[in-house]
Protein backbone atom coordinates (compact mmCIF):
# COMPACT_ATOMS: atom_id res chain seq x y z
CA UNK A 1 0.00 0.00 0.00
CA UNK A 2 2.64 2.34 1.13
CA UNK A 3 4.92 1.66 -2.42
CA UNK A 4 1.60 2.24 -4.53
CA UNK A 5 0.84 5.40 -2.78
CA UNK A 6 4.34 6.70 -3.05
CA UNK A 7 4.70 5.70 -6.61
CA UNK A 8 3.16 8.59 -8.49
CA UNK A 9 5.84 11.23 -7.01
CA UNK A 10 8.33 8.53 -7.87
CA UNK A 11 7.15 8.27 -11.46
CA UNK A 12 6.86 11.79 -12.00
CA UNK A 13 10.41 12.67 -9.95
CA UNK A 14 12.05 9.72 -12.44
CA UNK A 15 10.63 11.78 -15.80
CA UNK A 16 11.64 15.21 -14.42
CA UNK A 17 14.58 14.43 -13.84
CA UNK A 18 15.23 12.50 -17.31
CA UNK A 19 13.37 14.92 -18.71
CA UNK A 20 15.81 17.79 -17.63
CA UNK A 21 19.17 15.21 -17.96
CA UNK A 22 18.06 14.72 -21.89
CA UNK A 23 17.65 18.72 -22.38
CA UNK A 24 20.69 19.29 -21.10
CA UNK A 25 22.12 16.81 -23.74
CA UNK A 26 20.18 17.93 -26.70
CA UNK A 27 20.00 21.29 -26.27
CA UNK A 28 22.34 22.38 -23.46
CA UNK A 29 22.32 26.21 -25.04
CA UNK A 30 19.36 26.66 -23.11
CA UNK A 31 21.29 26.19 -20.18
CA UNK A 32 24.29 28.20 -20.82
CA UNK A 33 26.08 24.48 -21.02
CA UNK A 34 27.25 24.49 -24.68
CA UNK A 35 30.66 24.70 -24.26
CA UNK A 36 30.88 23.19 -20.84
CA UNK A 37 33.19 19.61 -20.42
CA UNK A 38 31.15 16.75 -21.02
CA UNK A 39 28.44 18.08 -22.60
CA UNK A 40 30.61 19.90 -25.70
CA UNK A 41 32.28 17.10 -25.97
CA UNK A 42 28.53 15.19 -26.85
CA UNK A 43 26.98 17.85 -28.54
CA UNK A 44 29.59 18.13 -30.93
CA UNK A 45 28.05 14.47 -32.63
CA UNK A 46 24.19 15.26 -32.82
CA UNK A 47 23.45 12.40 -35.20
CA UNK A 48 24.86 9.66 -32.29
CA UNK A 49 23.27 11.16 -29.34
CA UNK A 50 20.17 10.67 -31.23
CA UNK A 51 20.74 7.20 -32.34
CA UNK A 52 21.45 6.78 -28.43
CA UNK A 53 18.84 8.25 -27.05
CA UNK A 54 16.77 6.10 -29.71
CA UNK A 55 18.33 3.16 -28.54
CA UNK A 56 17.08 3.88 -24.60
CA UNK A 57 13.82 4.52 -25.58
CA UNK A 58 13.47 0.96 -27.71
CA UNK A 59 15.08 -0.60 -24.54
CA UNK A 60 13.10 1.06 -21.94
CA UNK A 61 9.81 0.63 -24.23
CA UNK A 62 10.49 -3.26 -24.21
CA UNK A 63 10.81 -3.16 -20.73
CA UNK A 64 7.60 -1.54 -19.86
CA UNK A 65 5.51 -4.14 -22.15
CA UNK A 66 7.27 -6.69 -20.05
CA UNK A 67 6.29 -5.21 -16.47
CA UNK A 68 3.15 -4.76 -14.33
CA UNK A 69 4.38 -1.35 -13.38
CA UNK A 70 5.30 -0.38 -16.54
CA UNK A 71 4.87 3.86 -15.94
CA UNK A 72 8.49 4.72 -15.13
CA UNK A 73 9.89 2.62 -17.92
CA UNK A 74 7.58 3.96 -20.29
CA UNK A 75 8.12 7.67 -19.02
CA UNK A 76 11.38 7.07 -19.67
CA UNK A 77 11.00 5.65 -23.38
CA UNK A 78 8.62 9.12 -23.87
CA UNK A 79 11.61 11.28 -22.94
CA UNK A 80 14.37 9.40 -24.60
CA UNK A 81 12.46 9.04 -27.75
CA UNK A 82 11.49 12.69 -27.56
CA UNK A 83 14.99 13.65 -27.22
CA UNK A 84 16.11 11.80 -30.13
CA UNK A 85 13.44 12.97 -32.26
CA UNK A 86 14.93 16.92 -31.42
CA UNK A 87 18.27 15.92 -31.98
CA UNK A 88 17.23 14.69 -35.24
CA UNK A 89 15.34 17.25 -36.00
CA UNK A 90 17.68 20.15 -35.13
CA UNK A 91 20.24 18.38 -37.67
CA UNK A 92 17.31 18.35 -40.05
CA UNK A 93 16.80 21.95 -40.03
CA UNK A 94 20.46 22.82 -40.40
CA UNK A 95 20.52 20.85 -43.78
CA UNK A 96 21.99 17.72 -45.36
CA UNK A 97 21.90 19.22 -48.84
CA UNK A 98 24.61 18.16 -51.10
CA UNK A 99 25.69 19.02 -54.31
CA UNK A 100 28.51 22.10 -56.00
CA UNK A 101 27.19 25.52 -54.67
CA UNK A 102 26.64 28.08 -57.57
CA UNK A 103 29.36 30.25 -58.22
CA UNK A 104 30.11 33.50 -56.18
CA UNK A 105 32.56 36.23 -56.61
CA UNK A 106 34.42 34.98 -54.20
CA UNK A 107 35.20 31.27 -53.61
CA UNK A 108 36.30 30.07 -50.04
CA UNK A 109 37.60 26.81 -49.38
CA UNK A 110 38.74 25.21 -45.61
CA UNK A 111 40.68 21.96 -45.09
CA UNK A 112 42.33 20.68 -42.61
CA UNK A 113 45.16 18.57 -44.27
CA UNK A 114 46.22 16.92 -41.04
CA UNK A 115 49.59 17.74 -40.77
CA UNK A 116 50.94 17.09 -44.51
CA UNK A 117 48.43 13.77 -44.77
CA UNK A 118 46.84 15.40 -47.80
CA UNK A 119 49.28 16.05 -50.46
CA UNK A 120 49.89 18.84 -51.84
CA UNK A 121 48.51 17.52 -55.52
CA UNK A 122 44.82 16.98 -53.98
CA UNK A 123 44.87 20.14 -52.22
CA UNK A 124 46.03 21.66 -55.72
CA UNK A 125 43.23 19.78 -57.76
CA UNK A 126 40.60 20.42 -55.33
CA UNK A 127 41.73 24.33 -55.24
CA UNK A 128 41.89 24.24 -59.38
CA UNK A 129 38.31 22.72 -59.69
CA UNK A 130 36.37 25.14 -57.57
CA UNK A 131 38.72 28.37 -58.96
CA UNK A 132 39.16 28.93 -55.19
CA UNK A 133 40.14 32.24 -54.11
CA UNK A 134 41.21 31.82 -50.36
CA UNK A 135 41.99 28.66 -48.90
CA UNK A 136 42.88 28.00 -45.59
CA UNK A 137 44.82 24.84 -44.66
CA UNK A 138 45.24 24.27 -41.22
CA UNK A 139 47.79 22.30 -41.01
CA UNK A 140 49.54 22.99 -43.78
CA UNK A 141 53.08 23.87 -43.33
CA UNK A 142 55.33 26.24 -45.71
CA UNK A 143 56.95 24.32 -48.03
CA UNK A 144 53.97 21.84 -48.51
CA UNK A 145 51.55 25.53 -49.08
CA UNK A 146 54.67 27.14 -51.50
CA UNK A 147 53.99 23.17 -53.43
CA UNK A 148 50.61 23.94 -53.71
CA UNK A 149 51.27 27.05 -55.48
CA UNK A 150 53.64 25.99 -57.56
CA UNK A 151 51.49 23.16 -59.02
CA UNK A 152 48.66 25.93 -59.70
CA UNK A 153 51.11 28.49 -60.83
CA UNK A 154 52.00 25.65 -63.96
CA UNK A 155 47.84 25.81 -64.61
CA UNK A 156 47.79 29.08 -65.02
CA UNK A 157 46.38 30.01 -61.57
CA UNK A 158 48.45 32.35 -59.47
CA UNK A 159 48.23 32.22 -55.56
CA UNK A 160 50.21 33.26 -53.11
CA UNK A 161 51.19 31.14 -49.95
CA UNK A 162 50.89 32.89 -45.95
CA UNK A 163 51.74 30.39 -43.26
CA UNK A 164 51.82 31.46 -39.24
CA UNK A 165 53.17 29.56 -36.81
CA UNK A 166 51.51 31.53 -34.23
CA UNK A 167 51.98 34.29 -31.45
CA UNK A 168 55.05 32.35 -30.62
CA UNK A 169 56.83 32.18 -34.11
CA UNK A 170 57.06 28.17 -33.91
CA UNK A 171 54.05 25.53 -34.05
CA UNK A 172 54.29 22.19 -35.23
CA UNK A 173 51.44 22.50 -36.22
CA UNK A 174 51.50 25.63 -38.76
CA UNK A 175 48.02 27.26 -40.70
CA UNK A 176 48.62 28.21 -43.83
CA UNK A 177 46.58 30.27 -46.38
CA UNK A 178 46.47 30.36 -50.63
CA UNK A 179 45.09 33.68 -52.00
CA UNK A 180 44.61 34.78 -55.63
CA UNK A 181 46.41 37.32 -57.54
CA UNK A 182 43.40 38.47 -58.78
CA UNK A 183 42.55 39.35 -54.27
CA UNK A 184 45.31 41.91 -55.07
CA UNK A 185 48.88 41.46 -52.40
CA UNK A 186 48.18 40.50 -48.79
CA UNK A 187 50.01 40.62 -45.77
CA UNK A 188 50.17 39.17 -42.23
CA UNK A 189 48.54 41.49 -39.80
CA UNK A 190 51.14 40.74 -36.60
CA UNK A 191 49.20 42.62 -34.44
CA UNK A 192 45.87 40.54 -34.62
CA UNK A 193 47.18 37.70 -32.54
CA UNK A 194 46.28 33.91 -32.73
CA UNK A 195 44.51 31.85 -31.11
CA UNK A 196 46.19 30.07 -28.41
CA UNK A 197 47.64 26.19 -28.68
CA UNK A 198 47.42 26.15 -32.13
CA UNK A 199 47.91 29.12 -34.86
CA UNK A 200 45.96 31.07 -36.67
CA UNK A 201 46.42 33.97 -38.98
CA UNK A 202 44.91 37.43 -40.05
CA UNK A 203 45.62 38.82 -43.49
CA UNK A 204 45.13 42.46 -44.26
CA UNK A 205 45.13 43.68 -48.23
CA UNK A 206 48.37 46.10 -48.59
CA UNK A 207 45.89 48.29 -50.37
CA UNK A 208 43.20 48.28 -48.10
CA UNK A 209 40.88 47.00 -50.85
CA UNK A 210 39.60 43.89 -50.55
CA UNK A 211 38.24 41.83 -47.62
CA UNK A 212 39.74 40.65 -44.36
CA UNK A 213 41.07 37.03 -44.53
CA UNK A 214 41.09 35.06 -41.54
CA UNK A 215 42.39 31.39 -41.52
CA UNK A 216 41.39 30.25 -37.99
CA UNK A 217 42.38 26.69 -35.87
CA UNK A 218 41.21 27.20 -32.22
CA UNK A 219 42.92 24.14 -30.02
CA UNK A 220 40.43 21.46 -29.65
CA UNK A 221 38.28 21.02 -26.87
CA UNK A 222 40.13 18.46 -24.87
CA UNK A 223 39.50 17.98 -21.24
CA UNK A 224 42.47 19.40 -20.08
CA UNK A 225 42.30 22.16 -22.44
CA UNK A 226 38.97 23.23 -22.04
CA UNK A 227 40.19 27.35 -21.45
CA UNK A 228 42.21 27.27 -24.41
CA UNK A 229 39.84 26.18 -26.81
CA UNK A 230 37.17 28.24 -25.33
CA UNK A 231 39.88 31.43 -25.77
CA UNK A 232 40.48 30.42 -29.47
CA UNK A 233 36.77 30.87 -30.31
CA UNK A 234 35.61 34.32 -28.69
CA UNK A 235 39.23 35.28 -30.50
CA UNK A 236 37.08 34.38 -34.21
CA UNK A 237 34.63 35.95 -32.78
CA UNK A 238 36.13 39.22 -32.29
CA UNK A 239 37.61 38.79 -35.59
CA UNK A 240 34.04 38.87 -36.91
CA UNK A 241 33.38 42.43 -35.75
CA UNK A 242 34.64 43.72 -39.41
CA UNK A 243 31.71 43.27 -41.79
CA UNK A 244 34.04 42.74 -44.72
CA UNK A 245 35.77 39.82 -43.01
CA UNK A 246 35.65 36.33 -44.38
CA UNK A 247 37.03 33.26 -41.64
CA UNK A 248 37.71 30.00 -43.05
CA UNK A 249 39.35 27.11 -40.61
CA UNK A 250 38.72 24.09 -38.36
CA UNK A 251 36.91 25.65 -35.23
CA UNK A 252 36.86 22.21 -33.21
CA UNK A 253 33.18 23.52 -33.28
CA UNK A 254 29.86 22.85 -34.34
CA UNK A 255 27.20 25.79 -34.49
CA UNK A 256 25.77 24.34 -31.09
CA UNK A 257 29.03 25.50 -29.55
CA UNK A 258 29.32 28.79 -31.05
CA UNK A 259 25.75 29.66 -29.85
CA UNK A 260 25.88 33.04 -27.37
CA UNK A 261 29.05 34.04 -29.51
CA UNK A 262 27.11 35.93 -31.65
CA UNK A 263 26.08 39.45 -31.91
CA UNK A 264 22.54 39.53 -32.59
CA UNK A 265 22.50 39.41 -36.07
CA UNK A 266 25.83 36.41 -36.35
CA UNK A 267 26.13 33.00 -35.25
CA UNK A 268 29.37 34.06 -33.95
CA UNK A 269 30.61 37.67 -33.52
CA UNK A 270 28.83 39.23 -36.82
CA UNK A 271 29.77 36.32 -38.82
CA UNK A 272 27.11 34.42 -40.84
CA UNK A 273 27.94 30.38 -41.04
CA UNK A 274 28.13 29.71 -44.90
CA UNK A 275 27.07 25.86 -44.43
CA UNK A 276 24.48 27.15 -42.12
CA UNK A 277 22.63 29.78 -44.70
CA UNK A 278 23.50 27.14 -47.44
CA UNK A 279 21.17 24.60 -45.56
CA UNK A 280 24.21 22.24 -45.55
CA UNK A 281 25.15 22.28 -41.95
CA UNK A 282 24.29 18.94 -40.91
CA UNK A 283 26.75 17.64 -43.13
CA UNK A 284 30.07 16.15 -40.96
CA UNK A 285 33.30 17.16 -41.65
CA UNK A 286 35.12 15.43 -39.19
CA UNK A 287 36.50 12.38 -39.01
CA UNK A 288 36.31 10.85 -42.65
CA UNK A 289 35.98 7.44 -41.44
CA UNK A 290 32.95 8.22 -40.31
CA UNK A 291 29.72 9.21 -42.93
CA UNK A 292 29.06 12.79 -43.32
CA UNK A 293 25.66 11.96 -41.80
CA UNK A 294 27.58 11.02 -38.58
CA UNK A 295 30.05 13.15 -38.63
CA UNK A 296 31.02 15.94 -37.02
CA UNK A 297 30.74 19.60 -38.51
CA UNK A 298 33.32 21.45 -36.87
CA UNK A 299 34.93 23.12 -40.11
CA UNK A 300 33.69 26.78 -41.49
CA UNK A 301 33.35 29.37 -43.39
CA UNK A 302 32.30 32.33 -41.68
CA UNK A 303 31.41 35.58 -43.34
CA UNK A 304 30.75 39.57 -42.32
CA UNK A 305 28.11 41.10 -43.32
CA UNK A 306 29.64 42.70 -45.83
CA UNK A 307 28.81 39.41 -47.84
CA UNK A 308 25.77 37.22 -48.68
CA UNK A 309 26.16 33.37 -48.78
CA UNK A 310 25.48 32.26 -51.99
CA UNK A 311 26.36 28.46 -51.27
CA UNK A 312 28.36 25.79 -49.39
CA UNK A 313 29.05 22.25 -49.40
CA UNK A 314 31.09 19.60 -48.07
CA UNK A 315 33.35 18.09 -50.43
CA UNK A 316 32.99 14.19 -49.73
CA UNK A 317 35.36 13.20 -53.37
CA UNK A 318 38.65 13.26 -51.27
CA UNK A 319 37.68 11.35 -48.12
CA UNK A 320 40.37 8.67 -49.62
CA UNK A 321 43.17 11.65 -49.85
CA UNK A 322 44.80 11.11 -46.53
CA UNK A 323 43.10 14.00 -44.17
CA UNK A 324 40.61 13.24 -41.43
CA UNK A 325 38.64 16.17 -42.42
CA UNK A 326 36.67 16.95 -45.49
CA UNK A 327 36.77 20.29 -47.46
CA UNK A 328 34.05 22.92 -46.74
CA UNK A 329 33.70 24.91 -50.75
CA UNK A 330 31.62 28.17 -49.78
CA UNK A 331 30.68 30.93 -52.76
CA UNK A 332 30.12 34.82 -51.05
CA UNK A 333 28.89 37.47 -53.10
CA UNK A 334 29.62 41.27 -51.84
CA UNK A 335 26.30 42.53 -50.40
Amino acid sequence: MRATRWYPIRLTVTVVVAGLAVTLLVWPQLFGAQRALILSQVVAFRAPTAIALCVGAVLFASIACGKRSWGVAAGLAVVLGAGSIASGGILLGRGAADGQPVRGEVTVVVWNTQGGAARPADVARLVHDVDADIVSLPEMDERAAAEVARILATDGHGMAAHTSHGETGYSEIPTSVLIADGMGVYEVDRAAGSTPGLPSVVLRPVGGDGPTVVAAHPFPPLPWRMDAWRAGLEWVANQCDSPDVIVAGDLNATADHLWGLGDGDGLIGSCADASLNAGTAAVGTWPVSAPPWLASPIDHVLAGKAWSVRGASAVTSFDDAGSDHRPIVAELDRR
